[in-house]
């Protein structure tokens, strides 16, 4: 649940700090060492991008190719796991920072079971978003294959009288239905932007959060759409829906969210983040 701190007498609702591909300001996106940071760095909860092997596995990569974020060419679905084992996805870190921080055994692809495996060794809750990426060319494979992997871990349905710790995240409304169909209990969020939606009036806003898929408990809209429109969220919440931003990374957007009331903002700098919401 977001947080509640008194400031100058009001009680104000913080947003939870879910960390954008780990604290991946700091240290390589999608490593295991940048969601270690992450949680060290406080984050209440980790973001998570997956694309799906030649050979099915679920890997934690933003990209369609492997190219900018690792030392090897090549697009993740024609690739097998194997493959991907060989890469360093810490490469194109700076010598003498992030990068020389990180084990040998930390530079490799990260698996979306070892990272479950991650969330599941926390002394403390830590809540999993993940983003499904579209398109590619194995469709509703990687719905079914997420569904699966949360199954196994005991994360598909949550447990009576609990909340979910995981959600499912995409830009594809059509995934998000595949879900809803194979696990109607996992909670599911709408990502679009200014670019995407294209609203410039009241009424188209409105009209946007009213018409979110069937099923879908949350509205992930853009910093930059949130700046634009601020009024989405109070007609997200007017309509049941949270609302999750993405990607915060400054003190002043993170106290824009803090005021407007969203209950999740995620960033690339979830200590920074979190200094600026607690005032330290």
């Amino acid at each position: 649940m977001p947080v509640q701190t008194t400031r100058a007498q009001t009680t104000v609702t913080l947003p939870l700090v879910v960390a954008h591909r780990g604290a991946s300001a700091d240290v390589p996106e999608h490593t295991l060492a940048a969601y270690a940071k992450a949680l060290a760095d406080g984050a209440d909860g980790l973001e998570c991008d997956v694309r799906l092997t030649r050979d099915g596995h679920l890997v934690c990569v933003h990209d369609r190719r492997v190219d900018r974020t690792s030392d090897g060419r090549g697009v993740v679905s024609t690739l097998e796991l194997a493959d991907l084992e060989q890469l360093d996805f810490a490469s194109w870190a700076q010598p003498g920072g992030a990068y020389d921080s990180i084990e040998p055994g930390g530079r490799g692809v990260l698996t979306l079971s070892r990272l479950l495996d991650l969330v599941a060794s926390s002394p403390r809750p830590v809540q999993l978003a993940i983003e499904t990426k579209h398109p590619t060319r194995w469709a509703g494979r990687v719905e079914r294959s997420l569904v699966d992997l949360l199954s196994a871990h005991d994360l598909a349905r949550p447990r009576p009288g609990q909340g979910s710790s995981v959600r499912v995240m995409s830009f594809s409304t059509l995934a998000l239905r595949r879900i809803t169909d194979l696990a109607p209990a996992l909670p599911l969020v709408w990502l679009t932007s200014r670019a995407r939606l294209g609203i410039a009036t009241p009424r188209a806003v409105a009209g946007a959060v009213a018409g979110l898929p069937s099923g879908v408990d949350g509205f992930g809209p853009s910093i930059g759409l949130l700046r634009e429109r601020p009024e989405l969220v109070a007609a997200a919440h007017e309509r049941g829906r949270s609302v999750h931003v993405w990607t915060v990374d400054s003190a002043a957007d993170a106290e824009l969210c803090a005021r407007l009331g969203v209950d999740v903002v995620i960033t690339n700098r979830p200590a920074a983040v979190r200094a600026a919401l607690h005032g330290s």
